[in-house]
């Protein structure tokens, strides 16, 4: 009878634990990274759509608001001197403001950002709503002209987002329009 050579199981070495260890490590990373840039994209996508909405609030809010004061007419640009709030402006050139740089409705300080009903929206201290209103020349309405100087309008809403530890805000869309005559 021939007796076969018996032969010890062996198992893995260090070197190939070490290896497997390092593709699986390498793995688990990769799916973090992957998970986190998800979360990242995810977190700008909604801040995209409040942006987005919140324009299109100021949009709705200005709809049927005529381009110039119903009294005193294209004489008053931003505006008028009884009109001392949001809930005033009885205009589209009022939401220029007096000085011309737009109005700001911001999150930090409570006066906003607003609904179309201009009210105050709660909880969302990070934005900031600038409304800018320009004459623009008919024939070209990419070329401003002087305030009052023109029957057609272009409203710009600039949304920015400043969130917990960031420095400065970020500009997260513009909302434009044409006001026609």
């Amino acid at each position: 009878m021939h007796r076969r050579p018996t032969t010890i199981p062996r198992g893995f070495t260090i070197v190939e634990t070490a290896v497997a260890i390092v593709i699986i490590g390498t793995g688990v990373l990769g799916l973090v990274a992957a998970q986190q840039a998800w979360h990242d994209q995810s977190a700008w996508a909604e801040r995209a759509a409040v942006a987005t909405r919140l324009g299109n609030e100021i949009r709705e809010m200005t709809f049927n608001v005529s381009r110039h004061d119903p009294v005193t007419g294209a004489a008053t640009w931003g505006p008028e001197s009884n009109e001392v709030g949001l809930e005033d402006f009885d205009d589209l050139d009022d939401f220029d403001g007096a000085d011309g740089t737009g109005l700001v409705l911001s999150g930090s300080d409570g006066t906003g950002p607003v609904n179309a009903m201009r009210q105050l929206i709660p909880g969302m201290t990070h934005w900031t709503q600038t409304i800018r209103v320009f004459n623009v020349d008919p024939g070209d309405v990419n070329t401003d002209v002087l305030d009052a100087a023109s029957d057609m309008m272009r409203v710009e809403v600039v949304i920015d987002w400043q969130g917990p530890g960031e420095a400065e805000p970020v500009m997260m869309t513009t909302v434009g329009w044409l006001a026609p005559r």
